[in-house]
């Protein structure tokens, strides 16, 4: 299992911070942004394969800004990705 610290960008949370085991992603928690939209997001990925949650959140835009918490993960996702 290998983890993982994303400084996010364009949104309320600062990091996401997750394990990817194989290509399942596990143990996900974000430091600041909406707590409950971030718990939400947390365990509906759980157990999911990198490219599945890549493929549903990449691209979801929040209050204009181009970015959301959602897709900051799908990026923290792609670049753990190609970072093996």
């Amino acid at each position: 299992m290998n983890s993982y610290a994303y400084k996010t960008s364009g949104t309320c949370s600062r990091e996401i911070r997750f394990d990817i085991d194989g290509d399942i992603v596990k143990n996900v928690k974000f430091v600041m942004g909406c707590n409950g939209n971030t718990q939400g997001i947390s365990r509906l990925v759980e157990g999911t394969t990198v490219d599945e949650v890549i493929k549903r959140l990449e691209g979801i835009n929040c209050g204009g800004r181009g970015t959301s918490c959602p897709d900051q993960l799908a990026k923290a996702l792609k670049d753990a990705k190609m970072s093996k």
